[in-house]
């Protein structure tokens, strides 16, 4: 069965450590966190302002870009797919595990 993620997982990792020029993702490794970062605010806020609309093919890219770009954070960071399925899976199988509503903020 095809895993995608480990996939393009595996492909960040190689560009991480062939530094091919060109290559964008060698690029975000080489300006380093801070800019990975921004960039994983940026589509973040992408991908929120395409739920409030009406375009599931937008939606879609820009879910595709933030996935993209947690995956270069998780390789600068060292952090595999599988800690992060392993982890998944422990919260799968978490039940009533609810605590409610967080307060509102009242100021700021």
């Amino acid at each position: 069965m095809e895993n995608i993620m480990k996939d393009l997982y595996d492909v960040i990792l190689g560009r991480k450590n062939s530094k091919e020029e060109g290559s964008y993702t060698s690029y975000l490794f080489a300006k380093g966190i801070d800019k990975i970062l921004k960039k994983i605010g940026e589509e973040s806020t992408e991908v929120i302002i395409s739920a409030k609309g009406t375009d599931k093919e937008e939606q879609i890219n820009e879910i595709c870009d933030l996935s993209y770009h947690l995956l270069v954070m998780m390789a600068e960071l060292g952090i595999s797919v599988d800690e992060v399925e392993a982890q998944l899976i422990k919260r799968k199988e978490k039940i009533n595990n609810f605590k409610g509503e967080r307060k509102e903020i009242e100021k700021v």
